[in-house]
């Protein structure tokens, strides 16, 4: 059924909770009703916003145009091989979908747990953790072009993934409404353990070689134990990127700092952690007026209560400028930033 509200308060469909209203909403739960309620758009309801989740969305004021929402749910398998093809509504809860992999045997997303949002963003967003990717299960993306009501399907190359890119964020922004997402997952389980601390929790835990439960375990308690309930405090996850450098510019700021964390890409290139950073500059469990700093994941700009988007924008620019002063390097917001 399709759902209308006019003067719309977005306080529940966005984590960072920013109580921005819109000047109306729709939301759909079929192909078909999307298709309807495109073919009754007119101007007074651009700009349009298309809504997931809200778990990587900051609204900096009031929206003056139409929030399309998919509630589009289901799922069905089916069996290629030693893989099987995922299918799945883009209104699905993505941490259900991961859960559901991993009752049934079909791995590959189990260092993505507990990742809000919905399954539509993971092709948009390109969501990734713990050294996997979206873009790595991926098989294919449905989406309905706005303007034309056209049925389209985007192969994963096509979609021309990065981290944390697509071309949903870019040339098909705004473009298209993500219908389904079909996975490809292995049922055959081998375990991405050298990301991060996976492996300390896992033999603090007193396990070897672990199950992909266990392994999904130990990526939730990881999880809850540096970020944030939005439900408690409001925030967006990891609001920065992690910048990609030059060797040559990480090796200039290894001399100065020794024992800095990075992630080798490639050859020539090298991941720094933006919350290293950003703890490095201080700014670790400070506040600018409202908003504010996590204490224990300084990736993370929480809303400490009543914040306005414009409050978080503001700390997001001071945070940026001391990066830049102090390292020399820019990092940018990972949120969809409206």
């Amino acid at each position: 059924m399709i759902t209308i509200k006019k003067d719309y308060s977005l306080l529940n469909h966005n984590t960072f909770g920013i109580d921005a209203k819109c000047k109306r909403f729709v939301e759909f739960t079929s192909v078909e009703e999307l298709l309807e309620v495109l073919s009754t758009l007119t101007d007074s309801d651009n700009p349009l916003l298309l809504l997931g989740g809200g778990s990587n969305l900051l609204l900096t004021a009031d929206y003056a145009g139409t929030v399309l929402h998919s509630a589009i749910k289901g799922w069905e398998c089916v069996d290629d091989g030693d893989d099987v093809l995922l299918r799945c509504g883009s209104g699905e809860t993505w941490d259900d979908i991961v859960a559901l992999c991993v009752e049934h045997g079909w791995y590959g997303a189990e260092n993505l747990s507990l990742i809000p949002g919905e399954v539509g963003a993971s092709a948009v967003q390109n969501i990734g953790a713990y050294g996997v990717e979206a873009k790595d299960i991926i098989y294919k993306v449905e989406a309905v072009e706005i303007a034309t009501g056209k049925c389209c399907t985007m192969t994963n190359a096509e979609c021309e993934y990065a981290y944390r890119q697509s071309k949903f964020k870019h040339e098909w922004r705004d473009r298209f409404m993500v219908t389904y997402v079909t996975y490809r997952l292995s049922k055959h389980f081998v375990p991405k353990l050298d990301y991060g601390n996976i492996r300390t929790e896992l033999e603090r835990k007193g396990i070897c070689s672990p199950t992909a439960a266990q392994l999904r375990q130990c990526i939730i308690d990881i999880r809850n134990a540096k970020l944030p309930d939005p439900v408690v405090m409001g925030n967006a996850g990891s609001f920065f990127m992690n910048p990609i450098v030059t060797r040559e510019k990480y090796e200039q700021l290894a001399a100065r700092y020794p024992g800095m964390p990075h992630y080798t890409i490639d050859a020539e290139h090298e991941k720094i952690p933006a919350g290293w950073m950003i703890d490095q500059c201080g700014w670790k469990g400070r506040s600018l007026g409202r908003a504010g700093v996590h204490d224990k994941q300084a990736l993370v700009l929480v809303n400490r209560g009543g914040a306005t988007g414009d409050d978080v924008m503001r700390l997001c620019k001071a945070i940026c400028e001391d990066v830049k002063v102090t390292f020399g390097i820019e990092i940018k917001p990972e949120v969809n930033i409206r």
